[in-house]
């Protein structure tokens, strides 16, 4: 392989992208010329050729001596950040903060700072060095530097130095709330469903939360993107989650029948069909809204709604927008005429003015949403839960989907997000989602950014945050290239984090992220010192003290306290279909597997035979020997999550109802039904609400769950 020159290095280093990292075995791995040129292209950088970097070296020192202050200053509560400013040399400057609130402060503080000034095209700017002043408090403020005969602004991000932890010990429904619909359902589950589900679990087993997979939005045509994970857009939701009947206008709807008839027929296709059809359910659903869409509303009503539009703004305006071009022109915005390719063209206010109306049901499908989200937060509290609904927050979204169109300019093209091969995924991990360009989110402030996490904790008491490392640096794959082939971009996790924590605070909430898989040591105990909690899944929680022997379980006591602990993830099988074997046995299946099936399966029957003896030796499973009834390993695993220090505790409604089937296998795509299985009971029978209510087992483990938090 052939040696990065210095210059690719040095560029490389300036825009945080990774020359070399460690694997998941500790190696340190370089990584190739051909990454570093494509990821660096992604980031609008060429740097094919020596005469490219030094070009590109050049126009970064001249874009930086070019600012007069920093696109964005962060900072925390109780700390006084420094920045640089500057200015024509020898010129005097003055400096304000001005807060949210419309407060002034000029108490800032110069530092020295001995950097000799920069010529500029032959004019000398000098750098300065001032200090924020000291107890500024949370929020979004802005700097104001008068200088060289005009006014410069920046603004001021401070977030809390770190979160406080809910109160006591909480534990946890999860659920696939697609996965789970009831006898009132629209032929999948649904946010009435989510309701009753958390108060199933809050008023019968004292549940604090309940956690449901991503809400996002897919797109509105057909295939409907299955993946809650690969969303058309992160910032709005999809509307297949709504109840008709739950929205105010249904009452005025003059053919009530027909609406009722639609519902009969997806929900009895529904009870036939052995996978979830959401192209079925959201092409009867949104017959029936466009009905409701026509009813009329009252006045207190309309003002609602426009109070709604004037909130979300453009944003708002943006993704409906899409959804009727991509009704008009398919789902695949790169495939639209070139006119309509970018938000900001005439072609597309054009388009908007035209089709007003078509435009203004997504708008209007929105609003249903936000409505039927807070009655089930405001539910889920009312009925007893200290934190009520946790949502899920996806890694990306679809490259051809309503937030790659709407933010192209901030996201990075040529490349995809992923991970690097690791113990569970060997072959590494491509998610075909275009990631977060670092340099564009710092220039506007990380406004996107901000306006994500608001939007999640609009409704919710807990947010969890897929890949949660991804805002510390994020694995990025050249177009083409396999996962293997990629390196690490950085992100300014001060900043991302930051807002995340500013956020939460603002909305009361607690925040989970998903640190597993490959993680630098550091950034566990950053998280902790934010507040922010971490993750821990039972049959990842390994002892690796023991030099050279093989990993055991890691006691009870040694896991970690601000963290949410759950047997099993929706990436495995339910714990059931684990003890069986079923993720080794899929992946052999799907030629996923880097070594013989027999020898995966006996080191999964090692590794379970050493979680039986750690239950034995805690008490949790009786006799010495044998491998004991799968109900009673099950009830026994959740036990043992209650030993733990861990402040939030999950429990998998499918673990609850005894399925066996994963809701997802790491990568595939059509080889497998993923995201598209329903809740089912150990002989394959399908689970409804209802069913669950009266389940004897989800009801027992409840308890144990119950129990496990006092």
């Amino acid at each position: 392989m052939t040696e990065p020159t210095a210059s690719l290095v040095e560029l490389a280093r300036r825009y945080g992208v990774a020359t070399e990292y460690e694997n998941w075995t500790g190696a340190r791995t370089a990584v190739t010329e051909s990454t570093l040129i494509s990821v660096l292209g992604a980031l609008g950088v060429e740097a094919a050729t020596e005469n490219d970097r030094v070009e590109a070296l050049t126009a970064h020192d001249r874009e930086y001596w070019s600012r007069h202050l920093p696109p964005t200053i962060i900072g925390r509560t109780g700390t006084a950040p420094t920045f640089w400013v500057h200015v024509t040399h020898g010129n005097p400057v003055a400096l304000r903060v001005v807060l949210e609130d419309g407060s002034v402060r000029t108490d800032l503080r110069q530092l020295e700072n001995n950097r000799p000034p920069y010529d500029l095209d032959g004019r000398l700017i000098g750098e300065a060095t001032f200090e924020l002043p000291a107890g500024l408090p949370i929020g979004y403020h802005r700097l104001v530097l008068q200088a060289d005969s005009s006014e410069f602004g920046t603004p001021i991000i401070v977030s809390p130095a770190s979160l406080r932890p809910p109160a006591g010990r909480q534990w946890g429904l999860a659920t696939q709330l697609y996965s789970v619909r009831s006898e009132r359902s629209w032929g999948i589950g649904d946010l009435t469903d989510l309701t009753d589900l958390a108060v199933w679990s809050a008023a019968r087993h004292a549940a604090g939360f309940i956690l449901v997979n991503p809400l996002h939005a897919a797109a509105p045509v057909a295939p409907m993107e299955p993946s809650p994970y690969l969303p058309t857009s992160r910032r709005f939701v999809n509307p297949i989650y709504l109840r008709v009947e739950a929205v105010p206008e249904y009452a005025y709807v003059r053919r009530r029948n027909r609406i009722r008839k639609l519902r009969e027929s997806v929900q009895s296709r529904a009870d036939r069909a052995d996978q979830i059809d959401r192209d079925a359910a959201w092409k009867v659903k949104r017959s029936a809204l466009e009905a409701v869409y026509a009813a009329p509303r009252s006045a207190g009503r309309e003002l609602a709604y426009a109070a709604y539009r004037e909130r979300e703004g453009a944003s708002l305006d943006d993704f409906a927008t899409w959804c009727a071009l991509a009704e008009r022109h398919g789902g695949d915005w790169h495939e639209w005429p070139p006119e309509l390719r970018h938000p900001a063209g005439d072609a597309v206010a054009d388009f908007a003015a035209e089709h007003a109306d078509a435009v203004d049901f997504h708008r209007w499908l929105q609003w249903q949403l936000d409505d039927q989200l807070t009655a089930a937060q405001a539910t889920a509290l009312q009925t007893g839960m200290s934190l009520g609904i946790m949502h899920d927050l996806a890694v990306g979204v679809d490259p051809d989907g309503a937030d790659a169109w709407a933010l192209q300019d901030v996201l990075a093209l040529g490349v995809t997000a992923g991970a690097p091969p690791d113990e569970f995924n060997q072959l590494g991990q491509d998610w075909s989602q275009p990631p977060w360009r670092p340099d564009q989110l710092e220039k506007l402030a990380y406004e996107p950014f901000r306006a994500l996490v608001n939007a999640v904790l609009r409704h919710a008491g807990g947010v969890r945050i897929d890949h949660i490392i991804g805002l510390f640096r994020m694995w990025w794959i050249p177009n083409g290239a396999p996962p293997t082939a990629g390196t690490y971009v950085r992100y300014d996790h001060e900043a991302m984090i930051g807002i995340v924590a500013l956020e939460a605070h603002r909305a009361g909430a607690v925040v989970v992220g998903e640190d597993l898989g490959t993680v630098e040591p550091w950034v566990r105990d950053y998280l902790h010192e934010r507040g922010l909690f971490g993750t821990s899944i039972l049959w990842f929680e390994a002892d690796r003290d023991g030099g050279d022997a093989p990993a055991r379980p890691l006691p009870a006591e040694r896991w970690r306290e601000f963290c949410l602990s759950a047997v099993t993830t929706h990436d495995l099988p339910p714990t059931a279909g684990y003890l069986a074997g079923e993720h080794v046995r899929l992946r052999d299946e799907l030629g996923l597997l880097t070594r013989p099936a027999d020898e995966e399966l006996a080191a999964d029957r090692e590794q379970q035979t050493k979680w039986l003896d750690e239950l034995r030796r805690v008490g949790l499973l009786g006799g010495d020997t044998g491998y004991p009834g799968v109900a009673e390993i099950v009830e026994s695993l959740h036990r043992y999550l209650g030993r733990t220090p861990s402040r939030l505790l999950s429990l998998s409604l499918a673990d609850a109802v005894g399925d066996l089937r994963t809701q997802n296998q790491p990568g595939t795509t059509d080889e497998y039904p993923n995201w598209r299985v329903p809740l089912a009971r150990p002989d394959g029978k399908k689970v409804l609400l209802e069913d669950v209510f009266a389940d004897t087992s989800a009801a027992r483990l409840g308890e144990v769950m119950r129990a496990a938090v006092r």
